[in-house]
């Protein structure tokens, strides 16, 4: 396994970073994961006019889910949210990050 992947191992098992979720597959079963919230704002520019928002995005690991889609469900902490948009992967194609909206 190489040096990143066992780092990344690390982080997702960390409790101060890492937290317990549930990832529903459209029509699939439920999934017990690890996801490292990040809820930063987002500006957007639109012409000329720039427009903040909320934003809620979690890093799933790949060897955990292997294909995220937009519509699939994710449990953290009580609160359910979709999945918005295309997952993205990391370059090292290990690391899931999510765009989410409240369900």
């Amino acid at each position: 396994m190489q040096a990143f992947a066992v780092a990344l191992d690390a982080l997702f098992a960390d409790g101060n970073i890492a937290r317990d979720a549930v990832y529903i597959a459209e029509g699939g079963a439920p999934q017990l994961v690890r996801v490292v919230t990040r809820r930063a704002d987002e500006v957007t520019g639109f012409g000329e006019a720039r427009l903040w928002s909320e934003t809620t995005r979690v890093d799933l690991l790949v060897a955990e889910v292997a294909t995220p889609r937009p519509g699939d469900r994710i449990e953290i902490a009580g609160e359910a949210f979709l999945i918005q948009g295309e997952p993205v992967r990391d370059r090292e194609r290990l690391v899931w990050t999510v765009n989410l909206r409240p369900a």
